[in-house]
């Protein structure tokens, strides 16, 4: 905006300078021009009353050396017995002469040099001589590029002032404007205490104040929300004292060890929502430098947890290449959540014996972590990545999904759903290592992570006794 109001600005100011000062140009040289020639009348009016009284050569050299210069001033009698005589020195042609004679009025014409101008005098006898007053071109032109100069260097000045002037008024539209935008900007960040001064033209400050009003009631919304998640997340407390006493009278066995680390496990969960949604500082910054975990272990700790419900449902799973340390900017609980919510999709969505797998895969800039199975698969995967819409069956919410989804754009990454090798669905997770690829470049980078996909198919009998 400000480089268009001073390009605006030096438009008109341009054409206006043009539009006065060539005209004025013009004029100048013409007033420059018609002194020049009236200097000229008034030598030549000197010669002409000498001329009314007398035609006496030598007295007419002297009129002309008192009127001016001898090379100026030149006076053509008319023809008498000698032929006429001319005093002074002779530039107009003979045609010129005769012509001011015929018409009996003043004329001008060109020379090598500059003009003439030819004056006719009537001398006592009747006939017209003519006087010839020389206007060399320096003359004319005398003072014509001086002025020009000062009319270029007033054009300039009123250009530069006035693009100057331009630019300051552009400073104070463009800085509210920046200023607006960078507090939208630093809002979007997650920077809730972001406002911008309610300054600048009409119209900005009318926008300042509306955005100042949008930021507190995005702060009041997030209050609330975080209040409703931790008096919501306070209520689960009751049912889970009952479940907790209940599972310690289930005795002993793995079911019941099972059943009571799940009951631990949901307090934990619940007890860190509470403590998050109480955090006036919401997570909206990415893991800082040596944050992250090791999602092969990650993934090994989970899939020992479910794989306990896969031999009851007589399900076969398969877990590969979670053999080794894999690094990944993602918080361990972040990463347990979004796989818990895939493996309890793929439990609560597909009948019991249908198999499943989790694979892990390594590249160089970035992991894929695979969830497989066998089931039916997902007629409209995007409908699915929807938040809130859930497939449409009973207990399908939706959020699953998304805290799949947030967890991959944390990175830079991102989800995709589709077919899988074992005839079902299959979500793909793209865990960016540097935060910083496209999807275009994601898209060209598939063929260079190197995978570790096992060959063997583990089945419930096989299963590890591992529990969270």
């Amino acid at each position: 905006m400000r480089w268009a109001l001073v390009k605006v600005s030096l438009a008109v100011t341009a054409m206006v300078v043009v539009a006065f000062a060539v005209p004025l140009g013009l004029v100048i040289r013409e007033m420059a021009r018609d002194r020049a020639f009236s200097n000229a009348e008034r030598e030549a009016a000197a010669v002409a009353p000498a001329l009314s009284i007398t035609t006496d050569r030598d007295q007419l050299e002297r009129v002309v050396a008192s009127a001016g210069s001898d090379a100026g001033i030149s006076v053509h009698l008319p023809a008498g017995g000698n032929g006429g005589a001319d005093i002074g020195r002779r530039r107009a042609t003979d045609e010129d002469i005769a012509a001011v004679r015929a018409m009996g009025r003043a004329s001008t014409t060109e020379v090598q040099g500059g003009s003439t101008l030819l004056q006719p005098v009537a001398l006592s006898s009747g006939e017209i001589a003519v006087v010839e007053v020389y206007v060399p071109e320096s003359e004319v032109t005398n003072g014509v590029g001086t002025a020009w100069a000062v009319l270029a260097a007033v054009g300039a000045a009123l250009i530069v002032g006035s693009v100057a002037v331009a630019d300051r008024l552009g400073v104070r539209m463009v800085q509210p404007a920046q200023r607006l935008a960078e507090g939208a900007h630093e809002l979007g960040e997650g920077k809730l205490g972001a406002r911008v001064p309610e300054e600048g033209p009409k119209e900005l400050r009318l926008a300042a104040v509306a955005f100042n009003s949008m930021a507190d009631q995005v702060v009041q919304l997030l209050a609330n929300e975080r209040e409703l998640a931790a008096d919501l997340s306070h209520r689960l407390r009751t049912p889970l004292t009952v479940l907790r006493l209940n599972a310690a009278s289930l005795g002993d066995g793995p079911a019941a060890d099972q059943t009571r680390s799940a009951v631990e496990q949901l307090e934990r969960e619940v007890d860190t929502i509470i403590r998050t949604a109480r955090d006036a500082r919401p997570r909206t910054a990415a893991a800082g430098p040596g944050a992250g975990c090791d999602a092969a272990e990650v993934v090994r700790e989970r899939m020992g947890f479910w794989s306990a419900l896969a031999e009851d449902e007589g399900r076969k799973w398969r877990v590969a290449g979670a053999d080794r340390p894999v690094r990944i900017p993602v918080a361990r609980a972040d990463l347990a959540a979004a796989l818990d919510a895939l493996l309890g999709n793929v439990f609560r969505h597909t009948a019991e014996g249908t198999a499943f797998a989790v694979d892990l895969h390594n590249g160089e800039d970035a992991v894929i972590v695979l969830v497989s199975d066998a089931g039916p698969g997902i007629p409209d995967p995007e409908a699915a990545m929807a938040r809130g819409r859930g497939s449409g069956s009973d207990g399908s919410t939706g959020l699953g999904l998304d805290i799949v989804r947030r967890l991959a754009e944390s990175t830079g990454g991102d989800v995709r759903i589709g077919s899988s090798v074992l005839g079902g669905t299959e979500v793909r997770i793209w865990i960016q290592l540097d935060g910083r690829a496209s999807p275009e470049r994601r898209r060209g980078h598939r063929g260079s992570v190197r995978s570790r996909r096992g060959p063997r198919l583990i089945s419930s009998v096989n299963r590890p006794r591992s529990l969270p």
